[in-house]
């Protein structure tokens, strides 16, 4: 046999073996299409030709290595196509409101990540600690306040991940490198709901929400309404990760070299702020400051991220040239948010979530509303273990959500915003989020393996769950959000 035929031949035996996942995806949209169809056959056709797409489409995110955005945006064709979703709506989504926010926001966060003022505020409160349970809490807190500076989780662990190589190395534990490993992917995937611009699920969440109840979700009501509920929830994962994660050596470990260790880090800004940072501070001060006095000037969120955008780049006031700004700009994120507005805004629409969600949720029609609460706070919570993205996550869950709450004696937006903020905890594998994949493994830190990281998840779950439903119970009303419709 020749050379080269002993270099094909396994090649060559292997490319059956490489068409096997394909097909069986395959078959399984194809069956999950026509499951659909069939469990239809009552409804219109334009409710079931939306179920149908809707559920290849939830499959294929689920089972599939399909990119998520070329999932989005063959649904949302397929739905041009079978004449159910208006050509013009599906452009329009483009020009959202939400897709120039994030542009503006991402813009932002590229010059006020280019300054090092967000490693150097994040350095300078994790230094202060003389504890271990010090250290667990200021890192929680510096790395809950990024959600204001970066709009996207992803993003957000990239730039914690320095501070956490450095502060890994200090520490004088196994234990506890092993246990902030676990921390630091928490905090930034449960702080995310502190922010509207946190995560781009909660920019489909508010613009569903809107266009089903009419109900206009402010940065400002936003924020009322998510970070206490963020910062319980990231300091109760916290103590999950002392209390449950860490003996009572590591707990008890020095720390107070830590601080000098940061300090002496080489990427660790010293000195006095430089003007970069000064600029920075001052943008982001005033961009937050317009967000939460929206009512007093009736500038658009989206206006003002781009006003910020715009000072970020240009000569004299910026930090960061215009196209490392606009290289930070997520675009495929863009084009997938755009595609499951429309989808959404169809399965609306149509009448095809109010359908479905009579079928599905009939069980709990006539029951306490709090029951139902619950039942949609747990299922958004493991829905994580099915369908990876958390922006696919709410495009099929809020609209189902959205649906089914009236029939329960939920308020809308309430039940939205609790499937939601439920859906932010996905923290069981190590393919559950970005953040978590990309702590899972660090060079010269000793990290989480999958049984740790899924005992982690158990433990912090009905902490995460309890949290969401009292919220909705007890401090959302408050807000003017009542959880009974």
């Amino acid at each position: 046999m020749s050379a080269s035929a002993a270099v094909t031949a396994p090649s060559a035996a292997a490319a059956p073996a490489r068409l096997v996942r394909p097909a069986l995806s395959f078959v399984a949209l194809a069956l999950a299409g026509g499951a659909a169809w069939t469990a239809t056959a009552s409804w219109s056709t334009d409710q079931r030709v939306v179920v149908c797409v809707f559920a290849v489409a939830t499959v294929a995110w689920a089972a599939s290595r399909l990119d998520d955005t070329l999932v989005a945006l063959g649904a949302a064709l397929a739905l041009v196509i079978a004449g159910v979703l208006p050509s013009a709506d599906l452009f329009a989504a483009l020009g959202d409101s939400t897709i120039w926010l994030l542009i503006g926001s991402c813009m932002l966060a590229a010059g006020i990540g280019a300054s090092g003022l967000v490693e150097r505020v994040s350095a300078a409160l994790v230094s202060r600690a003389r504890t271990v349970r010090g250290l667990a809490h200021l890192t929680t807190v510096a790395l809950t306040l990024t959600v204001f500076a970066m709009p996207a989780t992803s993003g957000r662990a990239a730039l914690a991940l320095p501070l956490f190589r450095t502060l890994g190395a200090a520490l004088p534990t196994r234990g506890l490198q092993v246990g902030f490993s676990l921390l630091f992917p928490a905090v930034i995937l449960l702080s995310a709901f502190a922010s509207i611009l946190g995560a781009g699920a909660h920019l489909i969440a508010a613009e569903l929400v809107r266009v089903s109840t009419g109900t206009e979700i402010s940065f400002l009501l936003w924020l009322a309404l998510g970070a206490p509920l963020a910062v319980l929830t990231c300091h109760i994962a916290a103590e999950v990760v002392l209390c449950a994660f860490l003996s009572r050596e590591d707990r008890a470990a020095a720390v107070g070299s830590v601080a000098e260790r940061i300090a002496a880090a080489p990427d660790h800004p010293r000195g006095r702020l430089r003007p970069a940072e000064w600029r920075a501070g001052v943008t982001l001060v005033a961009v937050v400051a317009l967000w939460l006095t929206e009512p007093l000037h009736g500038l658009h969120p989206a206006v003002v991220a781009l006003i910020g955008a715009i000072v970020s780049i240009s000569p004299g006031t910026g930090t960061t040239a215009p196209r490392q700004a606009l290289g930070a700009v997520p675009w495929s994120l863009l084009l997938f948010l755009a595609a499951t507005l429309a989808i959404g805004t169809a399965f609306v629409d149509s009448g095809a979530a109010a359908s479905l969600a009579d079928a599905a949720f009939a069980p709990l029609a006539g029951g306490h509303p709090a029951t139902a609460l619950l039942a949609i706070v747990v299922a958004s919570a493991f829905a994580h273990l099915v369908v990876q993205s958390r922006s696919a996550r709410s495009s099929v869950l809020v609209p189902i959500v959205l649906a089914v709450a009236p029939a329960v004696g939920l308020d809308p937006a309430a039940a939205a915003l609790a499937s939601t903020a439920a859906a932010g905890f996905c923290l069981t594998l190590t393919s559950s989020a970005k953040p978590v994949a990309m702590f899972a493994d660090v060079g010269g830190v000793a990290t989480f393996d999958r049984r740790t990281l899924g005992a982690f998840s158990a433990v912090l779950a009905p902490y995460a769950i309890a949290a969401v439903v009292l919220a909705a119970l007890f401090w959302w009303p408050v807000l003017g959000v009542p959880l009974m419709s």
